[in-house]
């Protein structure tokens, strides 16, 4: 925070640090582990302060979550390409059989959820995390991935499906494991 004057960091400090936890979360999903979130958390962060003059008002959380997503991706193309371009099928997965609730009351739901979410290709991880981890709207969605609102809300409901179906399989899957 050098680059800043006395006015800048307490803006910076006020604005953006109340949501380095968002921060960390949206690149722990996107990158699966910790260390590397880690990574790229810092730096994203370092890279907002650095171009905090840039920022003039507006939703610092969205404005924060674009560049970490952004040093996201940059630092997967550089270290692990294939992942971008990992893609669900549906024709390997069948339609879920359980409903959502009967899903949401069963034992292992923490670990089904974070094996599912892990499934999800990255673009759809993504809108999942900031609209129902993170409380992001359709709008700020759209703003920090740099995509239209209407595809927000496809990228969701598909995502959405996938999610359910893949935790419908390992509801089966379980199911036929202990039974």
């Amino acid at each position: 925070m050098n680059d800043l004057d006395a006015e800048d960091r307490r803006r910076f400090e006020q604005l953006v640090l109340p949501h380095v936890d968002a921060a960390f979360n949206l690149a722990r999903w996107l990158l699966r582990r910790r260390e590397d979130a880690e990574e790229v958390a810092q730096e994203a962060l370092l890279r907002a302060c650095r171009f905090f003059r840039g920022f003039h008002g507006g939703d610092a959380r969205a404005w924060l979550l674009q560049i970490v997503r952004n040093t996201c991706y940059s630092w997967l193309e550089k270290n692990r390409p294939r992942e971008l371009m990992v893609e669900f099928d549906e024709e390997l997965h069948p339609r879920p059989v359980a409903t959502p609730e009967s899903i949401a009351i069963a034992d292992e739901d923490r670990e089904r959820l974070s094996r599912a979410l892990e499934s999800l290709p990255p673009r759809f991880r993504k809108v999942v995390l900031l609209r129902e981890l993170e409380g992001c709207s359709y709008k700020e969605i759209a703003a920090i991935t740099s995509i239209p609102v209407g595809t927000v809300i496809s990228s969701l409901s598909r995502a959405h499906r996938q999610l359910y179906s893949a935790l419908a399989n390992s509801l089966l899957i379980g199911a036929v494991r202990d039974g």
